[in-house]
């Protein structure tokens, strides 16, 4: 089944191009590209890294899920690329777009620095984006940008809400 991301708003590019900033990710996201894969089998092929690199997919919504039997035990999730191709409208404003890369590129210390700000505006229940951006000071496409590089937070509407572990 041929299934197409259709990115129409800048933010959307910041998952995008987070998913190949490593070698790591790059190579995993091959890997589910080919055939399902467990978390298990990606860990061993690629260390850590790789298990952390499918969280970060799963996230940002890049690879589906089912259950899959492993050697006649108990289930395991597998995971396999959700789209086959992307289409991106490319046409934003150079403010936002400048914004959007900022957010993609930015140095791993200093974004964990800004995400612990956004989480602690955040809350434990979640906040309004608007009153999270005023707060800090940023734009909307950089707070949506910020957010939606995070594996610790989403948008629900236009609510920022932790993610909460399961």
């Amino acid at each position: 089944m041929n299934r197409i991301k259709v990115i129409n708003e800048p933010s959307e590019l910041v998952p995008m191009l987070r998913s190949v900033d490593t070698p790591v990710k790059r190579d995993v996201l091959k890997e589910v590209t080919l055939e399902w894969r467990t978390a298990d089998d990606i860990e061993k092929k690629f260390g850590p890294a790789g298990r952390d690199a499918i969280i970060f997919f799963e996230k940002m919504k890049l690879v589906e899920t089912r259950w899959l039997s492993v050697n006649g035990g108990y289930p395991e999730k597998s995971y396999h690329t959700y789209y086959t191709s992307f289409n991106i409208n490319a046409q934003w404003p150079v403010y936002e777009i400048s914004d959007v890369l900022a957010a993609a590129m930015m140095d791993e210390e200093e974004y964990a620095a800004i995400e612990t700000k956004i989480l602690a505006e955040v809350g434990k229940g979640g906040r309004f984006s608007g009153d999270v951006a005023e707060a800090l000071g940023l734009s909307s496409t950089m707070l949506k940008s910020l957010v939606r590089r995070s594996v610790r937070m989403d948008y629900r509407g236009h609510r920022i809400e932790p993610i909460r572990e399961e």
